[in-house]
């Protein structure tokens, strides 16, 4: 069996003040590092292949939960939102010139300007997903997580998404079946001294 777990970066300051980071790298806060060095992954996770981002704020999460350093891919870059990256996603909606929208009415061909749509992503996850074996951990970001989980649930980007993604919990993909497990793994409390 394949399966990849997916579990999203800690927070970072842009996050917290609803900024679009797309592939900014933006480090984790002091908050969100002191947070996730509280956890670790639970087993069988603990032992499989940690993949990440290579952008900063998620392979230090990798480190932090596993304890290791993870191997990075490219695939697993955040979503290029071109000219809208750094802005707040709550001034883009309230100007209706932006062409701005909200994820339930994106689309798989919904793209920022100068940016990259969900099905760019799919194509750049797509062979990377194929080449994955046994157990895997992906620490990456919210748009990567989605086009997984939308390829997972069969949600075509329209309407309400069949899943809400939280951090510190694990997303299950049963990669060989394309089938999502129906509810998400909690990171688990490190022990005292550990």
């Amino acid at each position: 069996m394949t399966r990849l777990a997916l579990l999203r970066h800690g927070h970072t300051a842009w996050n917290r003040a609803g900024r679009i980071q797309g592939r900014s790298d933006i480090s984790l806060d002091d908050q969100a590092k002191a947070e996730l060095a509280r956890y670790r992954l639970p087993t069988p996770w603990d032992r499989a292949e940690l993949w990440s981002s290579p952008l900063t704020r998620a392979s230090e999460t990798a480190r932090l939960v596993a304890g290791r350093e993870p191997a990075t891919s490219a695939a697993l870059v955040e979503m290029n939102w071109g000219d809208w990256e750094g802005q707040r996603g709550e001034d883009l909606i309230a100007d209706a010139n932006t062409g701005y929208r909200h994820i339930e009415d994106w689309s798989w061909e919904f793209r920022p300007p100068n940016g990259e749509s969900p099905a760019d992503i799919r194509r750049r996850l797509v062979p990377w997903l194929s080449s994955l074996t046994g157990d895997n951990v992906a620490v990456c970001h919210i748009g990567i997580m989605r086009v997984i989980l939308a390829l997972a649930w069969g949600w075509e980007f329209t309407g309400p998404a069949p899943f809400r993604i939280k951090r510190n919990r694990l997303y299950v993909v049963d990669l060989e079946q394309m089938r999502p497990e129906a509810e998400p793994v909690r990171l688990i409390p490190r022990e005292a001294g550990s």
